[in-house]
């Protein structure tokens, strides 16, 4: 008769149909394979996690976990740089209204959209057309993209040109809507940043909102400009 513990290939086969009992093992082998099992439930937890949760899990682990520990962080920054390097554009797109869904609305996990309804012949399109095409470059995990407005939405006013919508994943966060708010052909490419950065479609690294400092040398300007007190008194005196 043959011995079922035997290893063999027929006896494996009848052992995972159930036609045979599970091979017996030596206390010893038992107590190894116990091990390997439980070894096999610390690297699984390392796989399930991400690289933020290995950072502050690592003093949880024992010494003989920090190359298993260090192994899996490795492999969690690769998947994430690969991840950033997926998600590159570092160019101003151009859609049409069929692009919309999948380009705007299904742009995928993460991805900030800022896309700008234009017509050829406003000057501030134009303008506003190339600074985009600056901020792309310099922001290259935000997707830019424009669109003449009537082929993304029919019918769309000429007088709500330009217009810029910020997404992200599909959801839209911020609408800038008219020249008004763009404040005319006197918009710089900074001042269109730190727009774009307060609705969190880009990280800049301005530390201040650039109109600022326009508007208080406008006002400092004004100011000097002005008369004191002192020129409008002797004025009055000598009258």
């Amino acid at each position: 008769m043959q011995d079922p513990n035997e290893d063999t290939e027929w006896n494996d086969i009848l052992r995972k149909k159930g036609i045979l009992p599970p091979k017996e093992i030596p206390k010893d082998d038992e107590e190894e394979e116990a091990a390997a099992l439980q070894q096999q439930s610390v690297v699984k937890t390392y796989e399930s996690m991400t690289l933020d949760e290995l950072e502050e899990n690592e003093d949880e682990f024992g010494e003989d976990d920090e190359a298993a520990i260090e192994m899996y962080k490795q492999k969690r920054l690769a998947e994430w740089k690969a991840a950033q390097m997926k998600n590159v554009f570092g160019e101003l797109g151009e859609i049409s209204g069929q692009d919309y869904v999948k380009e705007v609305n299904k742009a995928g996990d993460g991805i900030w959209v800022v896309l700008h309804l234009y017509k050829q012949g406003i000057p501030l399109c134009t303008l506003i057309n190339q600074h985009l095409s600056v901020l792309a470059k310099k922001f290259p995990q935000t997707k830019f993209l424009k669109s003449i407005s009537t082929t993304c939405i029919p019918n769309y006013p000429d007088r709500n040109l330009p217009t810029i919508f910020v997404y992200f994943e599909g959801e839209m966060k911020a609408q800038f809507i008219g020249p008004l708010v763009f404040g005319g052909m006197n918009l710089k490419a900074e001042e269109l940043e730190w727009r774009l950065s307060e609705s969190g479609a880009v990280k800049t690294d301005l530390e201040e909102n650039p109109r600022k400092n326009i508007e208080d040398k406008l006002m400092s300007s004004i100011r000097s400009s002005l008369p004191t007190r002192k020129d409008s008194d002797s004025e009055d005196e000598d009258y």
